[in-house]
């Protein structure tokens, strides 16, 4: 039902009222913020790509066929702000350091659990940025994301059994970075 929404409001911005489309931002704004975060991990650049790709939703309004999922559409769009931005910037990684985390943490074995927990997160996001941008686009979209295997293929102008064997494939991937990098420390 959303989807059938979110597509009438597109074709209303297509038509030329743009004003669905600060519906559409409510929406999904975070959602992108969150493909974009998990994709570079820098949250002012994120924000400014979120910025663009809500620009370029605008832009491009007469490529919306109103067939497919907007959502997908979304995302073939963020994907291309994401493709010029990494064409731009080379991959740029942030991640923060674990010192600031220890000086928010105060002592005692919760604390020292919420450090472990953080270092954990920490070396997954650093894991996650070390995979090839298809690997990780793919685990970011499928994981963080939540999107569905038959949104992930569209999206991709993939099969749907290509996706799952790319998420499999990016998922040992993962773990063995991750896991080299656990045995590093």
């Amino acid at each position: 039902m959303n989807s059938l929404a979110d597509n009438a409001l597109m074709l209303r911005v297509k038509e030329g009222d743009l004003f669905p489309m600060g519906l559409l931002f409510k929406r999904y704004h975070r959602e992108l913020f969150g493909f974009f975060y998990h994709m570079n991990g820098n949250p002012d650049l994120c924000e400014d790509m979120v910025q663009t790709a809500f620009y370029r939703m605008i832009r491009y309004r007469n490529s919306f066929s109103g067939e497919g999922a907007f959502r997908s559409w979304m995302y073939q769009l963020a994907r291309n702000v994401l493709l010029d931005q990494v064409q731009q910037n080379k991959r740029t990684t942030y991640c923060q350091n674990l010192d600031d985390y220890a000086e928010r943490v105060g002592g005692g074995t919760l604390a020292d659990e919420s450090l472990h927990k953080t270092e954990q997160a920490v070396q997954l996001r650093n894991a996650l940025a070390k995979l090839s941008d298809a690997h990780r686009e793919v685990l970011v979209m499928s994981e963080y994301q939540e999107l569905k295997y038959k949104e992930i293929a569209e999206i991709l102008n993939v099969t749907e059994g290509a996706v799952k064997t790319r998420v499999h494939r990016a998922i040992n991937e993962l773990k063995i970075i991750y896991l080299k990098t656990e045995h590093e420390r």
